[in-house]
C-alpha cells in the first residue's frame, strides 16, 4: 500500500465570503457552492473544502479560530483502503464508509483515505540552463501573470506529540522520514520515490498545537514569482517570501490566509528516491532560508515593499531618467 499524496484539505472557516475570494485569487477553480461551504480544485484535480466552523459535518478541530480541519489522502485502489481499514481500526475517531476510512492522528487532526480521483496532466514547468548542461534551447522562459496551482502538495502542523505523531504515519500509512530536526522536527514523504516531504511536524517549546501551512505546488520559479506578485495585487498579504528552501532546495512565498494559517506556492523541490538518507539539522534561521525577501514584493512595483519602498518603473528601461 502506498499513499499517493494528498487528495483533499477542508478548512472551517469563520469569513466564507474573504475565503472564497482568497483561494479564486489564489487560482484555484470554483467547483461548488452552498450556504455553508464552497469547493474548489487545483488544476490535477485537487480538492480545496472550505465550510464554516459551526457546521456539524466538520471533524472536531485541533485549535481555535479557523484552521485545517482534515486531510484526505489518495491510494490507488479500492483494496488498497480495505487493507486500511484494518490498520487503523481502533485508532481514535475511527470510521470506515462509503469507499473511505479515516480517524483522528495524535495530532488531533481528521485524516481520510480513499481512492484518488486525482487527474494525469501533461505539464511541465521552464527548464533551466545551468552552466555545462543546458536544457532550454532556443525558448525563453515564461513569465506568468498569475499562477494556477497543479496540485495540493504538502501540509505542515505545529505538534506537541511529535513522537508519537510521526510514528503513526511512519508505522500506520507507510510515510518515509526524509530530513529530520532530532527531536523537534520531521519531514516525511508519503511514499519512497516523491518530493522531499508530503507532511512538516514540528514541535515548539511552548507546546502549541495546530496547522502552520498548506503549500500548492506551481510549475516553476517564475510561476512563485508570478503568482505572489498577483496576490500582492489583489490586496493580500505576505508572510514571508520570495524566498529559498535549503533543506528541499524548493523556491517559496507564503502569504497569510483567511482560512487559516499560511499558505506556500513552491516549486523545485528535491525527488528523492529509496537510496536517500535521511540528514539531521540543527534549526536556525539559515537552515529554513537560503535567502528570503521580508515583507514580499509589489506587485504593481515589482520591488520590495518597506520603507524607501522604489516607484513603479516609469521608463521605457531601467536607466531612463527624468530629462531637465
Amino acid at each position: 500500500m502506498t499513499i499517493l499524496g494528498i487528495e483533499q484539505i477542508t478548512y472551517g472557516v469563520l469569513d466564507l465570503d474573504a475565503c472564497r475570494r482568497f483561494l479564486a485569487d489564489w487560482g484555484l477553480k470554483e467547483v461548488g457552492a452552498d450556504a455553508t461551504s464552497v469547493r474548489f480544485e487545483t488544476l490535477n484535480g485537487g480538492r480545496v473544502l472550505a465550510v464554516l466552523h459551526n457546521d456539524p459535518s466538520l471533524p472536531p478541530a485541533m485549535e481555535e479560530g479557523p484552521t485545517l480541519r482534515e486531510v484526505t489522502w489518495g491510494v490507488a485502489t479500492a483494496a488498497e483502503v480495505a487493507a486500511l481499514a484494518d490498520t487503523l481500526a481502533g485508532q481514535p475517531g475511527y470510521f470506515s464508509a462509503d469507499g473511505a476510512v479515516g480517524c483522528i492522528d495524535p495530532n488531533g487532526l481528521a485524516i481520510r483515505i480513499e481512492v484518488t480521483g486525482k487527474r494525469e496532466l501533461d505539464i511541465k514547468g521552464s527548464p533551466s540552463n545551468p552552466w555545462g548542461l543546458p536544457t532550454r534551447i532556443d525558448t525563453p522562459s515564461p513569465v506568468y501573470e498569475r499562477a494556477q496551482p497543479i496540485e495540493v502538495g504538502h501540509v505542515v502542523f505545529f505538534t506537541n506529540t511529535l513522537a508519537e505523531t510521526e510514528a503513526f504515519y511512519r508505522e500506520k500509512l507507510g510515510f518515509e522520514m526524509s530530513d529530520r530536526y532530532p527531536g523537534r522536527g520531521a519531514f516525511m514523504r508519503c511514499a519512497p520515490h516523491g518530493g522531499h516531504h508530503d507532511l512538516f511536524l514540528l514541535q515548539l517549546p511552548n507546546g502549541k498545537r495546530g496547522l502552520n501551512h498548506v503549500a500548492f505546488t506551481v510549475r516553476d520559479i517564475h510561476e512563485v514569482f508570478g503568482g505572489g506578485l498577483h496576490i500582492d495585487r489583489c490586496g493580500w498579504e505576505t508572510q514571508l517570501g520570495p524566498g529559498r528552501h535549503p533543506i528541499s532546495s524548493a523556491y517559496f512565498w507564503y502569504f497569510k490566509n483567511p482560512c487559516g494559517a499560511l499558505v506556500e506556492y513552491y516549486a523545485d523541490e528535491d525527488i528523492l528516491t529509496p537510496d536517500w538518507k535521511p540528514r539531521d539539522f540543527e534549526p536556525g534561521p539559515t537552515v529554513f532560508a537560503e535567502w528570503a525577501v521580508d515583507g514580499g514584493l509589489d506587485g504593481t512595483t515589482r520591488r520590495q515593499k518597506g520603507s524607501g519602498q522604489a516607484p513603479a518603473p516609469a521608463g521605457k528601461f531601467m536607466t531612463d531618467t527624468s530629462k531637465q
